[in-house]
């Protein structure tokens, strides 16, 4: 089967590394090999996150070089414009639009970029597929807007590019987060994985 290069990026505090934790055990539990990397940068809430999975057969490193990447899943916007060098035009690019403003631009010595005049323009540009949501609107209809990491891993899920299927996410959903939780996370997936299906239907 075809290897599939997948690269998350976002900041501390997102649950990035429970989305890895996610997407790799779905695919272990198929028998598939994976190759996670560590979390790089500051994963303490505000510093900038990159986990990269690779799936497949023969992973021997967790690398991703650059136009190498066939999924940049973006938890934050400006985060996934900065990994836009790992995109080629046919890398499925999933950006969640609810920007997470630094501290930096909260005092004014910095300046947060546009992301309808900016950063989205810049992402269409870098791919052909494109798919961008509010991540936090979604995860608050499902009950919770910590539930933003589900809603992006049912966009992915959606785009068909990882050799995993609804089902099967959804079981390593249940086995991952608290049992309390699950009806919660299940609803926040489906609200990505629908959002997702409807915007590629008028691509």
């Amino acid at each position: 089967m075809k290897r599939v290069n997948l690269e998350i990026v976002g900041v501390g505090g997102q649950g990035i590394l429970t989305s890895s934790q996610v997407i790799g055990g779905a695919a272990l539990k198929k028998g598939l090999d994976v190759y996670m990397s560590e979390v790089h940068g500051m994963a303490q809430r505000g510093g900038v996150v990159v986990t990269t999975v690779k799936i497949g057969e023969e992973v021997y490193s967790p690398l991703i070089g650059k136009g190498e990447a066939d999924v940049v899943l973006g938890f934050e916007p400006v985060e996934t414009y900065r990994a836009i060098e790992q995109a080629s035009k046919k890398t499925w690019v999933v950006t969640n639009t609810t920007p997470i403003v630094p501290f930096t631009v909260s005092v004014g010595d910095e300046k947060y970029p546009s992301i309808e005049h900016e950063i989205i323009p810049s992402l269409q540009k870098a791919t052909d597929k494109l798919v961008t949501l509010d991540a936090e609107a979604l995860a608050k209809e499902a009950g919770a807007a910590i539930t933003q990491n589900i809603v992006m891993i049912g966009a992915l899920t959606a785009t068909d590019v990882l050799p995993l299927n609804e089902s099967e996410i959804k079981r390593s959903i249940e086995d991952n987060v608290p049992k309390k939780f699950v009806d919660m996370n299940i609803k926040a997936f489906d609200k990505g994985y629908q959002r997702t299906k409807d915007i590629m239907d008028q691509l």
